[in-house]
């Protein structure tokens, strides 16, 4: 299987013109589901993969491994670019370049790799970073471990908030400048919430923007077109829908309702649009020949 065309897509969404909100995907189905209702793209984030894979809440127990695999499965259901959050790339420089190769060969069309210092250290309540130059190895880590050229590799760094003239502020401007020198293909912004933290990096970057949060005055589409900004993420509201529906779905058998009664489609419904039944038969009987 070639991933090249997805990969290419999502470049063509970094080098448009436009802001895109990418669908929050976490297994087959939700991927499946984001490309039928027209989604460009997919983001695979960090918190929906711990949920979806270990059940746990983000705080870096998931391994490399499982999410390659989930990334696998994934990419084998549908051909939508999904972006991958792949943290701090399970180690050091090293491990970092193992990720970008397994994700690579798991069908990621673009991976994230951010200067978090993960797992965070005991006793410290706000998230830290790792020295700037170990950060600038990680990103060439990164670079090096890609095979296609055409996976697209974010460098991911961030700012605890507080406005454009804070210390933090200035230290993710130095950072962005740095991790855009390695040689990455685009930026992704974490902690940005004023409208003049996005012109600062804008006009000290030259890449395509990706920021991890818009909400209040950053809820603007043509305001982020305008700062180079391709793609604005909206959260993970999927699982979260998804887990209250299993949630009530399986309180109601329990108490006694029949399945026939439950609210919403009849689970033979969704199986048969989630499977796409017919056209999986209709595949089959072309690969084996099968006369109808």
């Amino acid at each position: 299987m070639t991933f090249r065309p997805r990969r290419g897509a999502l470049r063509a969404v970094l080098s448009g013109s436009q802001c895109l909100r990418p669908g929050s995907v976490y297994d087959a189905i939700s991927v499946r589901i984001a490309e039928d209702v027209g989604f460009e793209v997919g983001m695979f984030g960090g918190s929906a993969a711990s949920l979806a894979v270990l059940g746990d809440p983000d705080i870096a127990l998931i391994t490399l491994s499982e999410l390659a695999e989930q990334v696998r499965r994934m990419s084998r259901a549908a051909a939508l670019p999904v972006l991958v959050d792949a943290d701090h790339g399970y180690g050091n420089a090293m491990n970092v370049r193992r990720t970008v190769q397994e994700l690579e060969a798991a069908g990621a069309a673009g991976l994230t790799i951010e200067d978090t210092l993960l797992p965070q250290a005991f006793g410290v309540a706000e998230l830290q970073l790792i020295p700037l130059e170990e950060g600038v190895g990680k990103m060439k880590a990164a670079l090096d471990g890609r095979s296609d050229l055409s996976l697209v590799i974010f460098g991911r760094t961030g700012t605890r908030g507080g406005g454009p003239k804070t210390s933090s502020f200035a230290a993710c401007i130095e950072r962005a400048k740095a991790y855009e020198a390695t040689g990455v293909d685009a930026l992704f912004f974490t902690g940005l919430t004023a409208r003049e933290e996005v012109q600062a990096i804008a006009a000290a970057t030259r890449l395509p923007l990706v920021l991890g949060n818009t909400q209040g005055e950053l809820d603007d589409p043509a305001f982020l077109v305008s700062q180079r900004v391709r793609i604005a993420l909206q959260g993970h509201a999927p699982f979260a829908a998804a887990t209250q529906a299993v949630y009530e779905t399986l309180k109601a058998l329990r108490e006694g309702t029949s399945p026939k009664n439950l609210k919403g489609l009849a689970s033979s419904e969704l199986t048969g649009r989630a499977m796409r039944e017919s056209d999986v038969k209709a595949r089959a009987t072309d690969w084996l020949g099968l006369k109808k």
